[in-house]
């Protein structure tokens, strides 16, 4: 499975502004709430808020990956958030965060859902990756940089 298998154009927005970490996760869940992948968007907001208590996911280099398992899916979703200011997400590195990207994926789906992680943590581990997210003009521009630099990657099954 690749990112752009569970990514849609659609699901991505850029130059957000949200005053804090909660308002940027909403805005992210939000984004899913038409998205026939999803069958209860009440449960996706509820575990995404509940992983979330349990320890920050702003991974550090200004990106986060809010992510959390639930029975609200049918199959795996993501969207991902490109915020106008980076704001605080309590970060391991403590450094303000601009990029997002969500993660669900389904409750009996584990390994699945802890290779996804992996595999968005590897591409934006990449500093360029990151700069050329950055730099992009639009959501169509990201989801591009997203389906070419997962040509490097193997796929995952």
């Amino acid at each position: 499975m690749k990112i752009i298998d569970i990514l849609k154009r659609e699901h991505i927005q850029v130059d957000v502004t949200c005053q804090n970490k909660t308002e940027a996760i909403d805005k992210l869940i939000e984004m899913l709430r038409d998205d026939e992948r999803i069958s209860d968007i009440g449960l996706v907001k509820n575990a995404v808020h509940e992983r979330e208590k349990i320890m920050s996911t702003g991974v550090g280099h200004g990106f986060a990956i809010p992510h959390a398992k639930t029975n609200g899916i049918k199959q795996m979703s993501a969207c991902f958030l490109r915020l106008a200011e980076p704001l605080d997400f309590e970060s391991l590195d403590e450094l303000p965060v601009n990029l997002i990207f969500l993660l669900i994926g389904q409750e009996n789906a584990v390994a699945p859902h802890i290779k996804m992680l992996s595999r968005i943590s590897r591409i934006m581990n990449k500093e360029s990756f990151r700069i050329s997210l950055s730099n992009a003009k639009s959501a169509d521009e990201i989801y591009n940089l997203f389906v070419e630099e997962e040509k490097n990657y193997i796929e995952l099954t």
